[in-house]
């Protein structure tokens, strides 16, 4: 359908892209609803659009998805679920498996998930009828930090773990890298084990990959046995038991959108930029920490001293010193 057939109004702040439209009435992402005009679900005034960058009037333009009229606004909804294992991460499914919509049942509105996690995987997951926000959370520019708890099927070397810092590439996905990969001992419970053979590993990456975290650990020559997500930003998991939900004050969903990364995170000389004269880093350097500035001025005061009696030695100190006051 042309653009000209949609009724239009002298005052353009009246009109809206029909993506942003659909995704701020909570109906699904900006991605979602291009995804839906494309397959020719969404009518407007009885005809079928096309056009992703079309425009319409959300006063005077009747607007429909498969049939439904699209509703009013309504009052953003923001979840935190923990999503068990053996769940499809979706709101249908034609096989009929369970899905995190019979999670929902009792949720004052219809919401979709943020993202997802594998039908294997568990964890926090994001649920919401805001579509700009979820379009906030996944853009690759807003760097969100997601971070995972996962078991190997055996103990990776230092260097197989540096390689997921310098980036691997994966099916579908290109280079990807972590922001942090350490070793973590989990606690004997009745449902989490340790083994001797088995190492658990912390990681933390920012984009949002299909199968992302088991696809980088496969390039390093290990699978995956078990993976759990325990924080989107430094919104925490914490003690939500599988299964359960909590809804989110705007004082939880603006932790989504602080990076959940300590102060000492290793930083790879290899990745920095060229030096002013344009020489590049070696690829062998060690890796270097990041410290807190005020820790790094504290050292650097307590260096400058050091560094002018650098050469005195137990044995001379008192010699040098007087040296010194001979001088002054």
């Amino acid at each position: 359908m042309s653009e000209a057939k949609i009724t239009k109004k002298n005052n353009s702040t009246s009109e809206i892209r029909l993506n942003k439209l659909l995704a701020e009435r909570g109906l699904t992402s900006r991605r979602g609803a291009d995804k839906l005009i494309a397959e020719g679900l969404v009518t407007v005034n009885g005809k079928k659009v096309y056009e992703l960058g079309i425009k319409v009037n959300e006063h005077t333009d009747s607007i429909s998805v498969d049939g439904t009229p699209l509703r009013g606004k309504n009052q953003n909804l923001y979840i935190m679920f923990h999503k068990p294992k053996n769940v499809i991460t979706s709101m249908s499914d034609p096989l009929g498996r369970t899905t995190v919509a019979d999670y929902m049942t009792a949720v004052p509105g219809r919401v979709f998930p943020i993202g997802r996690l594998d039908w294997d995987s568990e964890g926090l997951l994001i649920m919401t009828n805001d579509g700009e926000f979820a379009n906030k959370v996944m853009h690759p520019k807003t760097e969100v930090t997601k971070t995972y708890h996962v078991k190997l099927n055996g103990q990776p070397r230092p260097d197989q773990i540096e390689k997921l810092y310098k980036g691997v590439s994966i099916p579908g996905g290109g280079k990807v890298k972590a922001k942090l990969v350490e070793k973590i001992k989990m606690a004997k419970t009745r449902e989490q084990k340790t083994s001797e053979k088995h190492d658990w590993y912390k990681i933390i990456i920012t984009e949002g990959k299909n199968h992302q975290v088991r696809e980088m650990f496969k390039k390093i020559g290990f699978d995956v046995m078990k993976l759990q997500r325990v924080a989107i930003g430094k919104l925490k998991l914490g003690q939500l038991e599988r299964g359960e939900l909590v809804y989110l004050n705007d004082a939880a969903v603006e932790r989504i959108f602080i990076q959940d990364l300590p102060n000492d995170t290793y930083i790879k000389k290899a990745d920095r930029k060229n030096d002013d004269d344009g020489a590049p880093k070696t690829r062998d350097e060690k890796p270097v920490r990041r410290l807190n500035p005020r820790i790094e001025k504290a050292a650097a005061a307590k260096k400058a001293p050091k560094k002018e009696l650098a050469h005195v030695t137990k044995k001379n100190f008192y010699r040098e010193l007087n040296k010194k006051n001979a001088t002054e």
